[in-house]
């Protein structure tokens, strides 16, 4: 069994914690600002299923369940046996010092599949972890704050 990947990054968000807290209690929205989400259904209170992206056109599923829900502060979760990676983890929301906004901290944990293996390849194809969660914050911030996300795909790259 290989180590778990555990990744945590914070950011502040100019939104009361409360409207961040509903936006992302609502599974359902991830997709838009996470990339690698194809979707998340929501099945009844507590477990929503998930289906990602992965390496070669490939997708990834699993359910998951709320292990802890504090209203406006903390979402933590853990996915159900025999999802295809196993992961855990919580989003915080807390008020940012002298009232700029909200600190958002995301803390997961994940076994990679195929182990250490797994990890190396998703690496190779771009999809470190650690970098898809500060992304996913980043789109995160710019949809709450300018209901928006600026976007560079599709557009030409300026040179002639």
């Amino acid at each position: 069994m290989s180590q778990p990947i555990k990744v945590e990054k914070t950011m502040t968000i100019n939104k009361p914690a409360a409207e961040l807290y509903r936006f992302w209690h609502n599974f359902e929205n991830l997709p838009h600002f996470m990339k690698h989400l194809k979707s998340v259904t929501v099945q009844d209170a507590k477990r929503s299923h998930w289906v990602a992206s992965a390496p070669l056109n490939t997708s990834i599923e699993w359910d998951a369940d709320i292990t802890e829900d504090r209203e406006n502060e903390l979402i933590a979760w853990k996915s159900a046996v025999g999802a295809d990676v196993d992961n855990s983890g919580f989003i915080q929301f807390q008020p940012a010092p002298d009232d700029r906004g909200t600190e958002v901290k995301v803390v997961t944990e994940y076994a990679p599949p195929a182990g250490a293996i797994g990890a190396a390849i998703a690496k190779l194809f771009g999809e470190s972890p650690e970098q898809q969660i500060g992304d996913d914050l980043r789109r995160f911030k710019m949809l709450m704050e300018t209901g928006e996300i600026a976007t560079t795909e599709g557009q030409s790259r300026g040179n002639k």
